[in-house]
C-alpha cells in the first residue's frame, strides 16, 4: 500500500481547488482561459493515473495492420484501443460516441 495522498489523488485536490475557488475569482479572460486548460491537463492527469495497466494495445494494433492490412477484423480491437484513450482523454466525449453507436466500443 502507497503513502496517501497518492498521485491521483494530489492530482484532483489541486484540479478541485483551481476549479472551485481560484476560477470563480478570475477576471482577467487569459488567465481565467490558462487556468482552465490546467483544470482539464490535471484531470487528464488523474484518469490517467488512476485507469488499469493497460495491455500493449497500441503495439499489437500496429503489428497485426502491418501483418494483416487494414483488416476488418480488427475493427473491435481498434475501438477498444480508441475507447481506452478516450476514458483518459476525454470521457465526455466517449459517452456521446457510446450514444451514437448501437454496439458501442
Amino acid at each position: 500500500m502507497g503513502d496517501r495522498p497518492d498521485p491521483a489523488e494530489l492530482a484532483e485536490a489541486v484540479r478541485e481547488f483551481l476549479e472551485s475557488e481560484v476560477l470563480p475569482l478570475m477576471d482577467d479572460h487569459r488567465m481565467k482561459f490558462r487556468t482552465l486548460v490546467a483544470v482539464n491537463a490535471l484531470g487528464i492527469l488523474q484518469r490517467e493515473l488512476e485507469a488499469p495497466p493497460a495491455a500493449d494495445e497500441a503495439a499489437e494494433l500496429s503489428a497485426r495492420v502491418a501483418a494483416e492490412g487494414a483488416a476488418p477484423e480488427l475493427l473491435p480491437l481498434l475501438k477498444r484501443h480508441v475507447a481506452a484513450k478516450l476514458r483518459v482523454s476525454n470521457p465526455r466525449y466517449l459517452a456521446r460516441y457510446h450514444e451514437g453507436e448501437p454496439n458501442g466500443p
